[in-house]
């Protein structure tokens, strides 16, 4: 009889796990993981920058208005995409691979590893004003969660195919290798341990090949480093931390707002008309703003601020310095709206460009702005390209991520202090206003805590729902004590919960507190209320666990009831939770 796929993959789990070690056959899959993740990442450049180039050939004499009209035609594919052929929600790209990390084992859509591809790309291409860098980790992600899936693995493999499939994306996209590792560490929260680092290394070094081998050496961003750190400018770096994390707070504060609001809107139209409307209002006014916006990164990085001036009604103001701080701090602030608008019309894409966008233009801005009142003359290419690292690192809640990126794409290690003190910085200023990066909060505001806290991330995995116990005999209402006896014989729990005829939880008996008095039979005909206990903690299904350990810690009880609008549910026992606990924890860590 002719086997099936899935008894195949029984039979090589069977072969694999006598003859290979977990730590040996993930050393395997970060070979084809590495390759298919770094491919996604070039397909999806690829894509968007041919529809851009495209697009962007069409001239006639009044072809700049078009402007107002590319991102709406982008957003518009997308959404009919969406609606019409995949007939899903995409939804949030990194944040969603977050969520299915800690509440579903790891399971992500199949659509994923080639559904983002095309939305992203028709979004940026057309001139949506976000990037392609998330869309590049999740769709490597959601390969790595796939092939997990496919080879019936190990929840802490999957997790390690997830963390393999992002760093590797990203490394490919950037050709920067240690930027996909620190991703995986800070912003995916792979927990990294030696036997985890060897595989998460190897799939970023096949991705970077398969980049290499399609793409050659190619830079994205190109600066000129002519001398490295001045410690004399140290004052001015830290000026400079401190100002992008003010501006990285600007962008998480426009974002979740808008976000908020666009939620508010019923109708996806409504919110497509609204939102492509006012983008291309914006994108008119500052082309730059157009898709990923990395020419207008490379003019920064060069100290070149012409791209403020592409629309004509602002080319006669180049000759007033005032002039150019004015219009850097508003393409600054509007590139936030610009994201925000694009998110909210339907568009699908990252935050990773629009961090480095900002970030560059943050830090031309603070160097001129030091240079025209007379403080100091700065290098204002260094500080656009550390500038950029600091924008990454606070939006992002990711130093690391943000110090190599800049350090390998750039070639820019001679700065590597300016980049630590600007990252750090930024980071520290940002968690004073946001708790949450920009991909956390969504999984947030869905009761998920995405943190490096060990205790704290289990606890997230865990669910009230599969903690509660119902073998608990219950009691009804107007009982009396004798009628309890029976009940207690039959039950091995010493808790008894009483509820009414509709199942309200009124309390509960204790065995401890009936003990001296239940062979007692002159007091069988007493009702039960008089030995029902009102617990002073009760659990609700949409409790977080931490607010359970803490009910825990400070009742000193071993059992909790869990009730729902009154009607008893279960209960919950500290044992339990605490062996559920253990179980999470070997299933996420290494042996």
């Amino acid at each position: 009889m002719k086997q099936s796929i899935s008894q195949r993959i029984d039979r090589f789990n069977e072969w694999r796990q006598s003859h290979l070690t977990n730590a040996q056959f993930l050393l395997f899959l970060s070979v084809p993981t590495g390759f298919l993740a770094g491919l996604a990442a070039i397909v999806i450049k690829k894509s968007a920058h041919g529809i851009r180039d495209l697009v962007l050939g069409i001239h006639f004499e009044y072809s700049h208005l078009l402007y107002f009209v590319y991102p709406a035609i982008g957003i518009l594919l997308t959404l009919c995409f969406c609606k019409f052929i995949l007939r899903k929600e995409i939804g949030h790209g990194i944040p969603g691979i977050l969520y299915a990390i800690r509440k579903k084992k790891g399971e992500v859509s199949k659509h994923s590893m080639w559904s983002t591809i095309i939305a992203s790309a028709l979004t940026v291409g057309f001139g949506g004003s976000v990037g392609l860098e998330g869309p590049s980790v999740s769709t490597g992600a959601s390969i790595g969660a796939n092939l997990a899936r496919w080879l019936k693995l190990e929840y802490k493999q999957v997790i390690m195919l997830i963390g393999m499939g992002g760093a590797g994306a990203l490394a490919a996209i950037f050709q920067a290798p240690m930027t996909g590792i620190f991703f995986a560490l800070e912003v995916l929260m792979i927990d990294l341990t030696l036997g985890s680092l060897i595989p998460i290394i190897c799939s970023t070094f096949i991705a970077i090949l398969t980049s290499y081998w399609f793409l050659g050496q190619a830079v994205e961003y190109h600066a000129v480093i002519n001398e490295g750190f001045i410690p004399a400018n140290a004052l001015y770096y830290i000026g400079l931390g401190i100002f992008v994390g003010l501006i990285s707070a600007y962008f998480l504060r426009v974002t979740f707002g808008m976000e908020k609001r666009f939620k508010a809107i019923a109708s996806p139209w409504k919110r497509f008309l609204i939102g492509a409307t006012l983008l291309g209002v914006l994108i008119y006014l500052f082309p730059a703003l157009y898709g990923e916006g990395y020419e207008a990164i490379n003019s920064a990085l060069r100290g070149d601020y012409s791209p403020i001036y592409e629309n004509p009604f602002f080319a006669g103001l180049q000759q007033h310095e005032w002039t150019i701080l004015i219009l850097l701090a508003a393409i600054i602030l509007l590139k936030a709206f610009a994201t925000a608008l694009t998110f909210g019309a339907g568009g699908v894409g990252g935050t990773f460009a629009p961090a480095l966008f900002i970030g560059a233009f943050s830090g031309l801005l603070f160097a001129l702005s030091m240079k025209y009142i007379g403080l100091r003359e700065l290098d204002p290419a260094k500080f656009a390209l550390v500038g950029m690292s600091g924008l990454v690192a606070g939006m992002l809640h990711a130093p690391l991520t943000g110090i190599f990126l800049i350090a390998e794409i750039t070639n820019g290690y001679s700065l590597i202090v300016p980049l630590m003190i600007v990252s750090a910085l930024s980071y520290f200023v940002n968690r004073i206003f946001f708790k949450h990066s920009v991909y956390t909060n969504a999984v947030a505001e869905h009761g998920v805590e995405v943190t490096h806290n060990k205790d704290v991330s289990i606890l997230s995995m865990m669910t009230i729902n599969n903690l509660i116990e119902t073998n608990f005999s219950k009691v009804k209402r107007g009982s009396t004590l004798g009628d309890l006896i029976p009940v207690i014989a039959a039950s091995r729990r010493n808790i008894f919960p009483v509820v009414d005829k509709d199942g309200t939880f009124c309390g509960h008996v204790l065995f401890d507190d009936i003990r001296s008095v239940m062979f007692d039979q002159t007091l069988y005909e007493q009702p039960i209320e008089e030995f029902t206990v009102i617990p002073e903690y009760l659990i609700q299904p949409e409790d977080s666990m931490e607010a359970v350990v803490k009910k825990f810690q400070v009742s000193g009880k071993y059992n909790i009831p869990v009730v729902e609008n009154g009607k008893y549910l279960g209960y919950i026992s500290r044992a339990n939770m605490f062996s559920t606990y253990r179980k999470t924890l070997s299933e996420i860590s290494e042996d």
